[in-house]
């Protein structure tokens, strides 16, 4: 057996164990409870949980008896109160908390530094406010980040159960901030409107407040087909779906999401067609299910993390480990 780079703490906890050469499925067997992986280096990753410093020994000895030499043994980082803290829990964890930054950087735009400019007649031929405008931007422009974050952080786990889905969950994402871009850029533009037009001497008001309104209207626009439609279609219907067939969450908390997105995406289509008004209380009951689901989803994430039968089911669906002929003939 080869020098090992290995941590010097042996204790309980969850282990990746490097070895030169490939195993075969089958062994997986013999090393109840851990994930053996084929790396295109030539190695093979062994990784799971390992209870104490006795069952570490006898782990290692097991190995040695297969004859392929040992690379390394390190154990994992584990997070507050012990809690082994490997690359899958690292993931949820930072899925949970972008999911979190989302709300704390929409709603304060939304509900506090933006209503002035929303009243874009008011605005453009008044003073103040430019500053709650700028904060407000600056915040969507965080949530656009955390929005892609979110499905960024998502998709090497996600395709594990349907790559299609985790590509168009994905897309859904970045054509919502395209939207949420727009509307902030459309936001601005009436800003610098409004300076505009307290600089310039015998200024046209009226032509100023009706450029105002239209901009107005395209962020309401913007604001109406992203974060009120498509939200519906990717954070909703594909990624409830995804995380229902995966069981990485619980699928009670999945489910919500299947149901939530439909019924965002019927709201959306109401104000569209013009049936209820955008702002309607009715358009805001559709869209309290998804808010549910997002905060829900993202508090689980960061608490709990990704259940760990449903982690282990996706990485041995993905694991296609060939077999060492020098194995083979053990």
């Amino acid at each position: 057996m080869s020098d090992t780079s290995a941590s010097h703490s042996h204790g309980a906890g969850r282990y990746e164990i490097r070895l030169k050469g490939h195993l075969g499925r089958r062994w997986a067997a013999r090393f109840d409870g851990m994930t053996l992986t084929a790396k295109d280096d030539g190695t093979t990753l062994i990784e799971g949980p390992v209870v104490d410093q006795a069952a570490l020994h006898g782990l290692l000895r097991a190995l040695g008896d297969l004859g392929l030499p040992l690379i390394s043994v390190t154990r994992q980082p584990t997070g507050p109160k012990g809690v082994p803290m490997d690359s899958t829990r690292r993931t949820a964890f930072v899925t949970g908390l972008l999911f979190l930054i989302t709300f704390v950087t929409s709603i304060p735009a939304a509900f506090l530094l933006y209503p002035p400019v929303l009243d874009g007649a008011r605005y453009v031929v008044g003073t103040g406010g430019d500053v709650g405008v700028a904060m407000g931007a600056l915040l969507e422009v965080l949530l656009i980040i955390a929005n892609v974050g979110t499905a960024v952080a998502l998709f090497p786990i996600l395709k594990r159960q349907n790559e299609a889905l985790a590509l168009g969950y994905v897309t859904a994402r970045l054509v919502e901030c395209t939207f949420i871009a727009v509307g902030i850029v459309s936001l601005l533009s009436v800003v610098t409107l409004r300076r505009d037009f307290a600089g310039a001497a015998g200024g046209d008001p009226s032509a100023a407040v009706t450029v105002a309104k239209s901009l107005v209207t395209l962020h309401d626009w913007t604001f109406l087909l992203g974060p009120g439609f498509i939200v519906g279609v990717g954070n909703g219907l594909i990624l409830g779906y995804l995380m229902y067939r995966s069981g990485l969450v619980p699928r009670a908390m999945a489910l919500l999401g299947i149901i939530a997105g439909p019924v965002l995406c019927a709201g959306g289509i109401a104000a569209l067609s013009g049936a209820i008004a955008p702002d309607s209380a009715l358009k805001a009951l559709a869209a309290a299910p998804e808010f549910v689901w997002e905060l829900s989803l993202g508090i689980y994430l960061l608490v709990k993390g990704f259940k760990s039968p449903a982690v282990d089911r996706l990485e041995a669906d993905r694991t296609v480990v060939p077999t060492s002929p020098a194995v083979a003939a053990r």
